[in-house]
């Protein structure tokens, strides 16, 4: 499946362009029309390796791996229709969209799970352009493992001064020998430590191969992280990517430290590209992060055509922002988690009304045996992907700011997911954080320390979790709650 949206404009005939649609949209009358997608949840086979290779069990949305690139209109209402066709409830949780409480997807906190055979109905308006993705929050660890992700691309109200548009969902697969998905989910071994990490990893649902570019175009990569515990940082050899948006939210343009691009699971990371290789020649994508451990990605690939341009489009790179309300920290309520427990991590874990509890390392049994808790928030353990009566960490009186500080005192790697919000993340370890940066996912290495903000402007009670699976699962997740 190759994502390839295609603009291939020039600088005179994008500013044309742009000129035109704004005149026409000057003219034209407000319609609000919905528009109308249907999203089957199912069983299916794919061919991770390639048409030739082996046939591989996996469940699928529409049978397609990733599921459909869901492409919506900033500011027109959607209605998605998902049925299950699975033999569990499922639901679907649209990661990153501000949207109405009862559409976030998590069951039992904001939804009925979607049964067997059942179908629900979700309807949103998204606020803002980017970069989004879509996913089951019902058995997250399996769904999600067996192939259950999909893009959602929000675009923005003008078009883009690019050549290409170029999405890769990246995922993560722990396969048999036979190109099987391996058993084994919820390991103690996994919940306790880096999480599900695989053997195989694929961009867009296939095992990578080259990418096609040309010299002298310009290419937004979208770049999305579906992988259950992978943790990524992508270096794009010979060539100085600079960040447009992360996590969907437009930041100032900049290049990333050291080159590379750091992709939790779950985060996203809009990037241009000026291609300026040599027609013919071949550069390596570079996935380091793990110390030891690093592979080739794929390899821009140029075509041997001659340049399609001499000299870079020198039309800006900033994308417009989207209408997120600034945070009063003046007036700001504090909070703060403090990510606890883990193999290595020490210390005691607690649980009540219904959330599973355990001692810590020191105690009778080891972080996430027999299903037992593995990490805290604030000592408090939530298990599992939600359900009715989760009391809340805090509660947020409608359009206050939050000044949220997140500190984890683990020894591993923790991607801090909020539903319905961007938070603004402030600082990371007392040293402020440059180019106005908007996350919904934001990524803490062992001892990190990061203060963030956002306006509590969406009343209901949100998910704050930990993106690996195996940590969300085995209790990393807490809520809190916008009266």
């Amino acid at each position: 499946m190759n994502y390839d949206f295609k603009y291939h404009l020039s600088r005179r005939g994008f500013l044309a362009a742009a000129t035109g649609l704004a005149v026409y949209a000057s003219l034209r009358p407000v319609v609000a029309s919905v528009d109308e997608r249907s999203i089957k949840v199912a069983p299916s086979q794919a061919r991770l390796t390639g048409q030739d290779g082996p046939a591989t069990a996996v469940w699928t949305y529409n049978g397609a791996l990733p599921g459909p690139a869901l492409r919506l209109r900033q500011g027109q209402p959607v209605r998605i229709t998902v049925e299950n066709g699975l033999d569990e409830d499922t639901t679907v949780h649209w990661h990153g969209i501000r949207l109405p409480n009862a559409m976030d997807g998590v069951p039992g906190l904001t939804q009925s799970p979607i049964k067997p055979g059942e179908s629900f109905v979700y309807e949103f308006t998204p606020p803002d352009a980017g970069t989004f993705w879509y996913h089951p929050h019902a058995d997250s660890l399996v769904q999600l493992g067996r192939g259950l992700a999909g893009p959602l691309i929000v675009d923005e109200r003008e078009p883009v001064a690019v050549d290409r548009d170029l999405l890769w969902l990246l995922q993560d697969w722990r396969l048999t020998k036979d190109r099987q998905i391996a058993g084994g989910f919820g390991s103690m071994m996994d919940a306790s430590m880096s999480g599900r990490v695989g053997n195989m990893v694929t961009i867009n649902g296939q095992a990578p191969k080259d990418q096609s570019v040309r010299a002298g175009e310009r290419v937004r990569f979208r770049l999305a992280n579906a992988s259950l515990a992978r943790m990524m940082a992508l270096r794009f050899e010979g060539h100085r990517p600079v960040v447009l948006a992360i996590d969907g939210q437009p930041c100032e343009p900049h290049e990333p430290e050291g080159g590379r691009l750091v992709l939790a699971p779950a985060m996203r990371i809009d990037v241009a590209i000026d291609m300026q290789g040599d027609p013919g020649s071949g550069h390596d994508v570079i996935d380091d992060f793990y110390d030891g451990l690093a592979y080739r990605l794929t390899t821009l690939a140029y075509d041997k055509p001659p340049p399609l341009r001499a000299h870079p489009l020198q039309a800006p790179l900033a994308l417009p922002r989207n209408p997120l309300p600034a945070p009063d920290l003046p007036n700001a309520v504090r909070q703060e988690i403090v990510l606890q427990g883990g193999m290595m991590g020490g210390g005691k874990l607690a649980g009540v009304g219904g959330m599973m509890g355990m001692s810590g390392m020191m105690g009778m049994t080891m972080p996430g045996m027999n299903g037992a808790a593995a990490w805290a928030i604030n000592g408090m353990s939530m298990t599992g992907d939600g359900h009715a009566g989760m009391a809340p960490q805090f509660t947020l009186e409608r359009g206050a700011t939050c000044h949220l500080t997140m500190r984890n005192e683990t020894a591993w790697w923790h991607p801090m997911h909020v539903h319905g919000f961007s938070l603004s993340v402030l600082s990371r370890n007392g040293s402020p954080v440059p180019h106005r940066q908007w996350q919904d996912t934001a990524l803490l290495a062992p001892k990190d320390v990061i203060e963030c903000a956002f306006v509590a402007d969406n009343p209901g009670d949100w998910m704050l979790h930990c993106h690996v699976a195996d940590h969300q699962m085995s209790g990393l997740m807490t809520v809190f709650r916008v009266t």
